[in-house]
Formats: structure tokens, sequence, C-alpha cells
């Protein structure tokens, strides 16, 4: 299994990227191959002992930043997005991950690999984690102003998706709405509603915001727009929650007083804090963005894994989990397959 990594690609590039990049070979059983400037992946390489790894370095001299328009893609065709886009066209590898510049991964991918065969629109698609059971958001967003035949067709790939990567048979697939009647939603929403009961998934209905952190379904259909602030959002609230609960667990005497006698070896700390340090644990790594690495692009003729581009070592490594993941089941296959049978049906 070979992963084409954007060494170049994420806000702390390439430091963070190779670190990850390590990690990711000497745990996930693939080979990488990294692309970027050539003599800045050496110097970040030589702080780490490779010997042995299976690390490949492909030159390649430009870079699009993180703040810079789609465009580029067009001045640079050297850039280390391209140029790994490009090695997966050709056979050389399995799957490209980035943490870079998304908007130019994603336009790159349409560029580079082309559309599968039917597929309108791409969709980016994500791990909603504030819910009981396994929850995917899709699109999260690539497509700001969708039609229905493409929210059915995000639809079809999640419940691919999570069929083969998550081992969840015939999945519940819902679609954002702002009522659970079928008269609710906007125009676009009320358009997809036939579309999707006619469709042969299991389509549950209608999923107020309420309802998706209930997890009344495993795949959760809505335009890149609403899904993208539903996501923001999330990670936001979630941000705020755990700055809030560390400024109450450290405010006033008393928890400062035990907080401080919670050190290793000593039983002198409020035994309830103590219990309760597990679950806290538990909850913060189900919610960190990076447990789960990255979002796959689905509709591409590849495997794309995109990641943020904060995303720190642990976050390179999981992208790289994903993008092997979704290779290793063959999932761009099996939504040719799926397009084709909806096609024929």
């Amino acid at each position: 299994m070979k992963i084409v990594l954007d060494a170049m690609g994420g806000d702390h590039a390439p430091a963070v990227v190779i670190d990850g990049a390590v990690q990711a070979v000497k745990e996930l059983g693939i080979e990488l191959i990294l692309v970027g400037i050539e003599e800045d992946i050496r110097r970040e390489l030589a702080r780490h002992d490779i010997s042995g790894l299976p690390l490949t370095i492909v030159h390649a001299p430009d870079v699009i930043e993180m703040d810079e328009h789609v465009d580029a893609l067009k001045s640079k065709p050297n850039a280390s997005i391209r140029v790994g886009m490009r090695i997966v066209r050709e056979g050389q590898a399995d799957a490209f991950a980035s943490a870079g510049n998304s908007g130019a991964v994603m336009a790159s991918a349409i560029l580079d690999l082309r559309r599968i065969r039917g597929i309108k629109r791409p969709a980016l698609a994500t791990v909603y984690p504030v819910a009981p059971t396994p929850v995917l958001l899709i699109d999260n967003g690539a497509n700001t102003d969708p039609k229905p035949e493409n929210l059915l067709q995000f639809a079809q790939m999640g419940a691919a998706y999570v069929e083969k990567l998550w081992g969840i048979q015939n999945p519940k697939v819902a679609i954002v709405s702002n009522g659970e009647e079928d008269d609710k939603g906007n125009q676009l929403v009320r358009e997809t509603l036939p579309l999707l009961k006619a469709s042969g998934l299991n389509f549950v209905g209608n999923a107020e915001g309420k309802d998706v952190t209930k997890g009344i379904a495993n795949v959760i259909v809505t335009d890149g727009f609403t899904g993208n602030v539903m996501l923001k959002l999330t990670e936001g609230l979630v941000s705020f929650l755990a700055r809030y609960f560390k400024h109450e667990l450290t405010d006033g005497l008393l928890n400062k007083t035990a907080l401080a006698l919670m050190v290793p070896g000593l039983l002198l700390a409020t035994p309830g804090i103590l219990l309760m340090l597990p679950t806290f644990k538990r909850i913060a790594k189900r919610v960190d963005y990076a447990e789960y690495g990255g979002a796959p692009l689905l509709g591409v003729d590849g495997v794309v894994v995109i990641g943020h581009g904060r995303s720190n070592a642990k976050a390179i490594k999981n992208m790289v989990r994903v993008a092997r993941d979704m290779a290793q089941v063959n999932l761009v296959q099996v939504i040719k397959t799926a397009v084709t049978e909806s096609e024929e049906g």
C-alpha cells in the first residue's frame, strides 16, 4: 500500500507533516511517498531515525499556500498537490492525503483525477463527533449550492462509505431539515425527499439539528454550506465547553487545592474527581479532531483525504490511516458500482 502525502500542506508544514509521516509508516504498515520541496523534507527527516523505513521523496518545486486562490493550480502545475495527484492518476500510488489548501486539493482532484463517471459533484464527508453512534456528515463544504440529484448521490456515496469502512450494513440515511414532516425544509430539501425515498437506500426521513446528535441515522445528508456551518459550530461549542470546564475545575480555592493534590503516587485528591478522570479522557478523545484525521473527498476517481490545516502529527498519521482504509476496501470501485446500479435501477 503506497500513500502520497503532501509534505508541504498545512499550517505547520513541513515539520509536523514529517512527524506524522514517520509515525504513520511505523504504525500503519504502509509506504509513504512524500511530495514537496526535497531540501525541506530531508531537513525535517534528519530529526528522525528513518533507517529502513519505507519513505520515498518526490521533489515538487512549488507550493500552493493556504491563503492562495485555487487559480494557483494553473500557474503552479508543479506544486506538491498537483504532482501528488498525478502520481495517483498514473497508478504509482493508491491514495493521496493533504492538510493543505482544501479548495486547491478539491480542484486538483477534479482536474487531475477527474470525477467518477456518473457523479455530477464530489462531496466532502466527515465524522460528526457528538452523537452516540457513528455519524457521517456529507457534504461539509465542497458544494454550497447543489441540486437535488447531487444530494441523492451524496447519500449513495455516504452509505457506501459507512458500509465498507465502518461495517454498518444497510446504514440509515437522513437529510437535514428544519422539521420532521415531509413538507418542512427549503426547496432543495423538499425536492430531494422523493428522490431519497425512491432510491432504495434505508432512508429514515428528515433530521432536525437536535436529531443529528441523537444518532437517528448513520449518514446525514446536506448541502456543503449547511454542513460546514454545522461542523464548525459543533467544533466551536466543543472548544467552548472544554475551556468552560477547565475554568470551573480550577476556579476557587477548594478546586485548586484538590487539583494540586492530584499528583502521581498520592491519594489525597477528592475521590469523585479521581474517578471521573477516565471519563474526561474518553470525552476528550471522542471530540478530538486529530482522532479522525481528515475528510474523504468522495466522487473523484481516486482516493483523496483532506485534513485540517491546523493538523498536528497525530492528525496527519490518522489522515494517512483513513486514506489507507479507503484504498484497502477499494472504495472508489464500490462507489462506481453503486452509481451504476442506481442508474440501471
